[in-house]
């Protein structure tokens, strides 16, 4: 029976998703699952509310708990599955710290878990853990599938694959949603049943490159003509992905609040008046972490309160994944971030970490070759490829020189300081992390 470690396994309601899945998966129901995390508060939240799942679906999973660095190799032992969600330093105070310093010097951000400078940051506090991880699963389970979820994903599982001989695929929840959440949007529902699409990119900024309807028929035409039309007509929550698909052409996989700070367009101190035109909402995911945590809160004591938890299984890829490599059965579809090794994208080097189709079966995930994007996708997914090759590189040589250079060439901070501003923010940004940043020479 399979084995499935979830590291970072505090944030409850993803634990809840992923691993209530497995549970409700007859190839997984027994798997042994092991929870980590460094908050043993939060580590308990989660066993507790896995314990109600799996007494409501009468899983013989048995689940064990892991707390601190000291328990990693236990947690770890003989897995055949790794699931990643660590969100290093965490709201307070490094997502703070990732919002506020740049705010001091005009440089404003949205989510800043991904691309941009939060990013950047995010990148080089995460990936000395990851390393951690990749060390221990190299020696207590080294033919365990690590299923990265955390970000920046392009960063950490470029890193992984290009710097560890950990196996490795990076998934991720946009791409599931990107054409139903459009057809939905643009009241095209009649469209959903028997769709067929093709979406690549990398994560985050992965490009719907074709959607047909059940008969064949190219759905872009009319996608086209009914976005111009709403973005004209009234305020909405997806503004700048529907500027993208009149301006690029393509509609993209992640949320407007997201790409607002992907690209130098939107996002200015010289055109304030974009803000309230594209209905861009600033400091978003600061007031998101707020509310979460004050919801999860009330949720988790209505939720404790009970003996038996009911699940449904979710749309999430890892369930579905883990079963198709363990089973050996008929390959599973799905989108994942792997290299670019085979040339997936023509036109992103080999060294990238691509959102492509691929296959999953017994012997692994395999990307699917996808050809060259349209040349304007792939110069604004290549803007940011270029920047994680040079955090990437940060972090692997400790040289504080290729901080400046991720900074430097982020589309976003680069668009709105000067070279020397860039470089004192930065310089402000790793005293502020402190520890939670490792020593640059």
């Amino acid at each position: 029976m399979a084995k499935i470690a979830f590291l970072g396994a505090g944030s409850t309601v993803f634990a809840r998703n992923v691993l209530g899945d497995c549970m409700a998966s007859e190839a997984l129901s027994g798997a042994e699952i092991a929870l980590y995390d460094i908050n043993g508060e939060r580590l308990a939240q989660s066993e507790k509310i896995l314990s109600g799942i799996g007494r409501a679906l009468g899983s013989k999973s048995k689940i064990t708990c892991h707390v601190g660095p000291e328990s990693l190799d236990d947690a770890l032992r003989g897995a055949d599955f790794v699931v990643n969600a660590v969100q290093v330093g965490g709201y307070e105070p490094c997502t703070v710290t990732d919002f506020e310093i740049p705010k001091k010097y005009g440089l404003r951000q949205t989510i800043a878990d991904t691309f941009g400078i939060g990013g950047i940051m995010r990148a080089l506090r995460t990936i000395p853990v990851m390393e951690t991880f990749a060390r221990a699963i190299e020696k207590t389970c080294p033919q365990a599938w690590l299923l990265n979820y955390a970000n920046p994903m392009g960063a950490l599982t470029g890193y992984m694959l290009l710097h560890t001989g950990v196996k490795t695929v990076g998934l991720c929840h946009s791409v599931q949603i990107c054409s139903s959440g459009i057809l939905r949007a643009l009241g095209m529902e009649d469209k959903l049943a028997g769709r067929k699409e093709l979406i690549a990119g990398i994560n985050h900024m992965g490009w719907l490159l074709e959607i047909r309807d059940s008969g064949g028929a190219d759905l872009y035409p009319e996608i086209r003509r009914r976005a111009r039309e709403k973005n004209a007509s009234s305020k909405h929550d997806d503004m700048v992905r529907f500027d993208y698909i009149d301006k690029l052409g393509y509609y993209c996989t992640e949320s407007s609040e997201h790409n607002a700070e992907y690209n130098p367009f939107y996002i200015k101190a010289r055109y304030p008046e974009l803000i309230e035109r594209f209905n861009i909402p600033l400091d978003e995911y600061p007031r998101r972490c707020v509310e979460q945590a004050r919801a999860w809160k009330a949720d988790y004591e209505r939720l404790a309160a009970q003996e038996t938890l009911a699940h449904k299984r979710s749309g999430e890829y890892a369930s579905r994944m883990m079963e198709a490599i363990s089973t050996g059965g008929a390959p599973y579809a799905l989108n994942g971030n792997v290299l670019n090794r085979g040339g997936l994208i023509e036109n992103f080097p080999a060294s990238a970490c691509v959102e492509v189709p691929c296959l999953v079966d017994g012997s692994g995930v395999r990307g699917c070759h996808v050809g060259s994007l349209p040349p304007q996708l792939a110069a604004m997914n290549m803007a940011h490829i270029g920047v994680q090759a040079v955090v990437i590189e940060a972090a692997r040589t400790r040289k504080l020189e290729h901080v400046y250079h991720a900074a430097m060439l982020d589309p976003h901070t680069a668009a709105e300081l000067s070279l020397d501003d860039i470089r004192a923010m930065t310089d402000e940004l790793i005293a502020a992390h402190g520890s939670w940043l490792p020593k640059y020479s």
